[in-house]
């Protein structure tokens, strides 16, 4: 840590451990480190017993300030940080009973309709004031999707005075409704469709930022959850998750399953219960792309070509966060191993469990919550309770949950808006030397 005008700054170092130690206005102005490695906070603050004692009495935004002082306060002011919060947090994120003993963590109620919406909104509210602090004039924002990434960045950013959102996404392979979300913005939001696959995007961003040319170029940051403004505020629905089942006397013996793709998600929950926090374990669910299954059963990390599936946004072959949890762990597979579990779901899987939920309880999963409940309802031991995370609304999944359940899907009037705007978008091909040539003109 280093001092700075009387007060301290929480320092942030890299996983891969050859870069110096930065900033968090640098971590986030970065996104990556200069080794490749991703940031992680120096030091995670354990919140005191008594703000888990009263927790069920606060407020989404109440709880969120609390935890967001524990990451972000000693850089950001008290007043800064709170307006920060209660402008990202701007809609529930309720607990609904499914079944007696499972439990959704609803986070589709933001404007885009997905849980990217809190970290989203976050970084943006954030990388902004920096921007201002610092007098900056451009920050260009690179952001990879598979589906909701790109949407909740976009909309987070629209408009935000300073940045320029490049979004980069694999043609034909999100839904046409979360398409419509980032390529219909316009202003200071730029579409580019890639010919290839998430993990080509991803891997174009992930040059761009080591390419000295084009960072001479422009000023470069990353908005997916590589970036730790992105990633920590995720943490923020734990806590209330947590606070929720409290107030219901359900808080005991809490399992927490998280639908994993990137894993910036489970990587959050799991640094909210280094502060602390009351779950007793975590479930990481899969659709095929079992990556993280396969290390959890053999101890080998084998990142493979990703396989697309039903459930899009979690077709990922090489999750980044990958590197943040083996390093919270101190690299051993063993501790790794005593507090998550994996599951894998095939999309037929996938679709009897979305038919079943929908005809037996009438609760209506997309197909990444829908691993999630179908890993609680077969894993759960007598005396748990478990929630999952209904990561985004099944209207944005439309003709996949429409030919499971053989029904309509009411579209909410927050999607019926998107889907009205025209598609604006730059085609790309996947080879850098196209993608570099692109930026430099800009």
């Amino acid at each position: 840590m280093v001092k700075k005008q009387n007060h301290i700054l929480m320092k942030y170092y890299s996983t891969n451990k050859q870069a110096s130690d930065a900033t968090l206005e640098e971590a986030v102005v970065r996104g990556l480190a200069g080794d490749k490695g991703l940031y992680m906070p120096r030091e995670i603050k354990p919140l005191p017993a008594s703000f888990y004692d009263e927790i069920e009495n606060l407020s989404f935004q109440e709880i969120a300030c609390r935890v967001a002082d524990a990451f972000f306060g000693e850089d950001v002011p008290a007043d800064v940080l709170k307006q920060i919060v209660y402008d990202t947090l701007s809609f529930d994120a309720p607990v609904v009973k499914v079944k007696d003993n499972i439990y959704s963590l609803e986070l589709f109620h933001g404007p885009t309709l997905a849980f990217k919406d809190v970290g989203g909104r976050f970084m943006a509210r954030l990388l902004g004031y920096f921007i201002r602090k610092e007098g900056k004039k451009q920050v260009n924002v690179l952001v990879a999707t598979s589906g909701d990434t790109g949407s909740a960045v976009a909309n987070g950013f629209l408009g935000v005075e300073g940045i320029h959102v490049y979004v980069l996404y694999p043609k034909g392979k999100v839904s046409e409704i979360q398409e419509k979300q980032f390529t219909t913005l316009g202003r200071n939001i730029t579409a580019i469709e890639v010919d290839g696959t998430f993990d080509d995007c991803q891997a174009l961003v992930k040059n761009a930022f080591m390419d000295e040319e084009l960072k001479a170029h422009m000023q470069l940051t990353s908005a997916n959850s590589i970036n730790v403004a992105r990633f920590l505020p995720q943490a923020f629905y734990y806590f209330y998750a947590y606070a929720q089942m409290k107030k219901l006397g359900k808080a005991d013996n809490l399992v927490i399953c998280v639908p994993s793709g990137n894993f910036g998600n489970i990587t959050a929950g799991l640094f909210g219960k280094r502060m602390g926090l009351p779950v007793k374990r975590f479930i990481a669910a899969n659709n095929r792309n079992d990556i993280f299954y396969q290390y959890l059963k053999t101890g080998v990390y084998t990142p493979r070509p990703s396989i697309a599936t039903i459930a899009n946004a979690m077709d990922v072959g090489d999750p980044s966060n990958f590197a943040r949890i083996l390093d919270l762990y101190g690299g051993s597979h063993e501790a790794i191993s005593s507090e998550i579990s994996g599951e894998t779901y095939t999309d037929e899987q996938i679709r009897e469990t979305v038919q079943k939920a929908y005809e037996e309880i009438g609760y209506l999963l997309d197909p990444h919550g829908a691993c999630g409940y179908r890993a609680l309802a077969e894993d759960l031991k007598p005396g748990e309770t478990g929630v999952f995370l209904e990561t985004a609304h099944p209207a944005k999944f439309l003709q996949t949950v429409e030919a499971i359940i053989g029904t309509k899907v009411n579209i909410p009037e927050k999607l019926q808006a998107f889907m009205s705007g025209t598609k604006q978008s730059v085609p790309m091909s996947k080879d850098f030397a196209s993608f570099k040539a692109y930026l430099m003109k800009n």
